[in-house]
């Protein structure tokens, strides 16, 4: 599939799951701002978990809201389409709210991943999903850890 074919628009995800649901449908989602080896990985495990995986990605609107001053550092385009361009993602979705629980509710899916950050916290959409897996982080990665070092390494 295309990468371009693998962005879409909620009215468009729900009827291609209409075909879908005899598979196992996985829901992630996140802002995905400056994509990094954990974030592929965590990808790849959430794909292993099922047939189909729908990655919700935050809008700008939603990163600005959520995040601190100056993100997203890059534009919702560009996060859909890094993403997309990945073999584990099935499809990627945009949401303009603060949390997905619209998005997850649409989709209905039978496992809803998160990061094992999440452990006894609250999984917004955990109500709505057949099952909830928490996945492990790669250690050392995270896009603030790679902010921070591209901002010490600028200053003079």
């Amino acid at each position: 599939m295309k990468t371009a074919s693998k962005i879409v628009k909620l009215p468009t995800l729900k009827r291609k799951l209409k075909s879908l649901r005899r598979k196992k449908i996985v829901f992630t989602n996140g802002c995905f701002d400056l994509l990094h080896l954990g974030h592929v990985r965590y990808l790849e495990e959430a794909k292993t978990k099922g047939d189909v995986l729908i990655v919700g990605l935050n809008s700008d609107k939603s990163v600005r809201r959520i995040k601190q001053k100056g993100r997203p550092i890059m534009p919702e385009v560009s996060r859909a389409a890094v993403l997309a361009a990945l073999a584990s993602v099935d499809y990627v979705v945009l949401f303009d709210e603060a949390t997905p629980l619209k998005l997850i509710s649409a989709v209905k899916p039978d496992i809803l991943v998160k990061g094992a950050d999440y452990r006894g916290k609250d999984v917004v959409g955990k109500s709505v999903a057949r099952r909830t897996l928490l996945i492990k982080f790669t250690k050392g990665y995270s896009t603030s850890k790679i902010v921070h070092k591209i901002l010490r390494t600028c200053r003079p």
